[in-house]
């Protein structure tokens, strides 16, 4: 089995299948009912965008400190 050296945090298998959450997310909340369209669907898809893909290329960044890291993975 052969490793792929990881060079930036979009190379994380984590953070892909994170990001092709967040797309799923994104495809179903179009399917919402017309009503819930500005306020449920805008929500639902902020939090889907930003939470796991923004902490791990965060904590990707801060990886030469264990603790930061390990902060932003938990």
């Amino acid at each position: 089995m052969v490793k792929e050296l990881i060079r930036k945090h979009q190379d994380l298998e984590i953070y892909k299948m994170a990001f092709d959450t967040a797309m799923q997310i994104f495809e179903l909340s179009k399917k919402f009912p017309v009503e819930e369209r500005y306020s449920l669907t805008d929500q639902i898809r902020r939090s889907s965008r930003s939470a796991v893909c923004a902490n791990l290329a965060e904590a990707w960044r801060k990886r030469r400190y264990e603790a930061a890291f390990v902060a932003r993975i938990e």
